[in-house]
């Protein structure tokens, strides 16, 4: 079905979320991150750490969002978030305390969850009860056009104003997104009819099958937070490289904000799981350049890859756990999201005591792609697993793996 006017207006304010909640609130910080290094107390450590607090907040969210069922109260939240993103954002620039950093990054974690799930979930049903096609790679685009912003409005200011400024240019951008993020998106509907009066029926997978999942997305969250936090910093931290950090994760934007269009266009080819297959592969190749060759073009060659291929893995997975359940999408997205929250705990403070150790990243790169082969041959495991089944009740199952 074409979209119409009121789509576009729903999947818009999709895209303005995500740049507010993840673009800003979330990732503002990575390329921020140097520049705090260089006029603040701020080191490696230190960065690991407040990377740490807000993908515990992310955390955080994701498991208020899988335990929810409320559509009414999601919308609540969703709209909750925007606030806080703007919030925790502008508040950052007010103190250099390592306490109250930690507690702000927590809170931007939040709105990143509010965004992200619960968000994408009520654009879903949205999607799903107006009979549009399910897939939300333009909804995700907003994610890629959120890492561009940061990346070009960092490089622009850097000469222009100190980090706390920067912080607080970033929310007044951050209250204009968030009228159209708020307008936009229609209060949900909770009747179970869909438009053309059928009902949502929910086709809950096999429980083993979903826990094989979980720890094939944990290994894709170990792979895309060490990446996502320290890209621009270990860019800058060779001395071939210096001034090139920004355009680094320019270039991570620029291929993630198309990027959920193509993963979307190769599931229908291929299937589901041999699409995520194919990005898992990619984005190992990615994470791996830049311990294996340092010279700048390598270095955008890898940005290029896990900017193609770290959103296509979240849009897919986030979408393919979504139509299992249509009623309620944001729960299951958010349950399965505690997996991926789970990994960026604990990988950025690893990663961050690794670089201060050693005074290199490239420890931290090695183990990333070492986690996400672990995924890849998870992820075999579930294909094998749904080639074998033979009820016919789980064909569409099977045509998730090409």
């Amino acid at each position: 079905m074409r979209h119409s006017i009121e789509s576009l207006r729903v999947l818009g304010a999709g895209i303005f979320s995500l740049i507010l909640t993840l673009g800003i609130a979330r990732f503002a910080y990575t390329p921020l991150l140097p520049v705090m290094q260089g006029q603040t107390w701020l080191d490696d450590a230190g960065g690991g750490w407040l990377a740490t607090f807000n993908y515990m907040g992310y955390m955080t969210g994701a498991l208020i969002a899988a335990s929810v069922s409320d559509l009414v109260l999601k919308d609540r939240l969703y709209r909750g978030g925007l606030v806080i993103a703007v919030l925790s954002t502008a508040l950052m620039a007010f103190t250099e305390d390592q306490v109250l950093w930690s507690i702000l990054r927590f809170i931007a974690g939040l709105s990143s969850a509010a965004g992200l799930l619960i968000g994408s979930g009520l654009i879903l049903n949205w999607l799903i009860r107006h009979q549009y096609r399910n897939e939300l790679g333009i909804h995700f685009s907003g994610l890629g056009l959120g890492i561009v912003l940061t990346a070009v409005a960092v490089e622009w200011m850097i000469s222009r104003f100190d980090w706390s400024e920067q912080w607080l240019a970033f929310a007044l951008i951050g209250v204009v997104l968030m009228v159209p993020a708020w307008r936009w998106l229609p209060r949900p509907d909770t009747s179970p009819i869909v438009h053309n009066g059928k009902q949502v029926h929910d086709t809950p997978p096999d429980r083993n099958w979903m826990l094989l999942l979980f720890a094939s997305y944990f290994c894709a969250g170990v792979g895309y937070v060490v990446s996502a936090t320290f890209v621009v910093t270990l860019v800058e931290a060779r001395p071939s490289l210096q001034g090139y950090g920004w355009l680094a994760w320019l270039v991570v934007g620029l291929a993630a904000a198309p990027a959920c269009f193509f993963w979307d266009l190769v599931a229908r080819r291929i299937g589901d799981l041999k699409a995520l297959l194919i990005a898992y592969g990619f984005q190992i190749v990615g994470i791996l350049l830049p311990a294996l060759d340092d010279r700048l073009p390598m270095v955008l060659l890898s940005a290029l890859l896990y900017g193609g291929t770290f959103i296509g893995i979240v849009s897919l997975m986030l979408t393919m756990v979504g139509r299992f359940f249509p009623s309620k999408p944001a729960k299951p997205m958010g349950k399965l999201t505690l997996s991926y929250g789970v990994a960026q705990i604990v990988a950025p403070a690893i990663s961050g005591v690794m670089a201060q150790q050693t005074g290199s990243y490239d420890g931290s790169l090695y183990m990333a792609s070492a986690v996400m082969v672990l995924g890849m041959l998870l992820m075999l495991m579930l294909m094998l697993m749904l080639m074998q089944m033979e009820h016919p009740t789980d064909k569409h199952r099977r045509e998730m793996a090409g």
